[in-house]
């Protein structure tokens, strides 16, 4: 006997409705999950390692965006990104602020070579000395440490 199940229209529908009411339970859960939150990402390095690593993940990748689609994106993106964009880049400035400085400091203590005639092969050595430095600093912040 087959189990009976709303339509997805149905389930959809009451999503919808009961769902943004929910959002003061959101917020009391969210204000003390910080430490779980880290906690289980850390623990979980591994697991990423192997699912980024797996041999058809690019085909599951590019399966999950066809199957979103180009109209979903647009949809979305258009819509409800557009909405929150200037809320959004406000509540993040002291994320960018404290995200670029490291970048800027490093870009400030590199010793530039002398520039060269435009044009010239030597001043790709001015553009590797930035590139170089911020790579390092990349790896430097990016690197889990324990």
């Amino acid at each position: 006997m087959p189990i009976k199940v709303k339509s997805a229209a149905e389930v959809a529908a009451k999503w919808a409705e009961q769902t943004p009411g929910r959002q003061a339970y959101y917020e009391v859960g969210v204000k003390g999950a910080g430490a779980d939150w880290e906690n289980g990402a850390i623990a979980s390095a591994a697991n990423f390692k192997a699912a980024v690593s797996a041999g058809n993940i690019d085909k599951l990748f590019a399966g999950g965006v066809r199957n979103a689609g180009a109209a979903k994106y647009v949809r979305k993106a258009g819509g409800i990104g557009a909405q929150r964009f200037s809320g959004g880049v406000t509540e993040g400035k002291v994320d960018m602020q404290n995200g670029i400085a490291p970048y800027l400091e490093t870009i400030a203590a590199i010793t530039l070579p002398t520039r060269a005639p435009r044009g010239s092969e030597s001043n790709l050595a001015r553009v590797r000395a930035v590139a170089n430095a911020l790579h390092v600093k990349r790896n430097a912040l990016k690197t889990a440490t324990s």
